[in-house]
């Protein structure tokens, strides 16, 4: 019979926006802003589709702005819609989640580490750390699109994020509210709790999460401890 874990053992790799954040308006607006300054034709359902994916990803295969080879054009692109979301989170302001803050202090006071895997550029994340004072609980252990070759549903960002905090993949739990992400974390061979944040519950049913919560105020470092102990999750 294997040990049980004990907080010293397990991690928590979170997901930004939908999870940490909803700047789910600001993303659209921008991107819709960028169509209107570009010219180029844009739907509910393509932006809804994109959610969760990296620029490089969404721009040429789901709103088919560019070639999947115009890699100069993809990163100008990219990059004018990241300064206009930033802009628009600035103007904003942004608050956590419900719940986010007090798991983050339980996770902290138990002892548990904990990190970020966004498909997101870092000078979004820091603005978002910046605007709602989260950079207190997570320091420099955050990952974002630069620091890996591949986006979600690939697992290499909460590999990376695991790695930042020095804990075995098995041992961590994500948390994400996107499909892609959900898959990521069940590619990275982590355990993946589902936020219906952007999407509705019945949407994960057969997913491979191990649970899912309307909001993070239903679950602290027992509740992540307990769903990383379980039996039939740790095999």
């Amino acid at each position: 019979m294997a040990d049980a874990l004990s907080y010293a053992d397990i991690g928590v790799v979170f997901d930004l926006d939908g999870v940490i954040i909803d700047s789910h308006d600001q993303h659209e607006r921008s991107w819709f802003q960028l169509a209107a300054e570009i010219g180029k034709p844009l739907t509910k359902e393509q932006f809804k589709e994109s959610f969760g994916m990296r620029n490089v990803m969404c721009i040429p295969h789901v709103f088919h702005w560019t070639s999947p080879e115009d890699h100069v054009q993809i990163a100008q692109l990219g990059d004018r819609k990241e300064e206009l979301y930033r802009e628009l989170l600035r103007a904003d302001g942004i608050e956590p989640l419900p719940g986010v803050v007090a798991l983050l202090q339980s996770l902290t006071d138990a002892g548990v580490p904990f990190s970020l895997g966004s498909s997101t550029s870092r000078k979004n994340i820091e603005v978002c750390f910046a605007s709602t004072g989260l950079d207190r609980f997570f320091g420099p252990f955050y990952t974002g699109a630069e620091d890996v070759s591949r986006g979600k549903p690939f697992p290499d960002v909460f590999l990376e994020a695991a790695a930042k905090i020095d804990r075995l993949p098995a041992r961590c739990l994500v948390i994400e509210d996107a499909h892609v992400g959900v898959e990521a974390g069940l590619a990275a061979g982590m355990k993946v709790l589902a936020v219906t944040t952007t999407h509705p519950r019945e949407s994960f049913t057969d997913s491979g999460v191990v649970r899912v919560v309307d909001s993070l105020t239903e679950i602290d470092a027992a509740a992540v401890l307990e769903l990383l102990s379980r039996p039939e999750i740790n095999g």
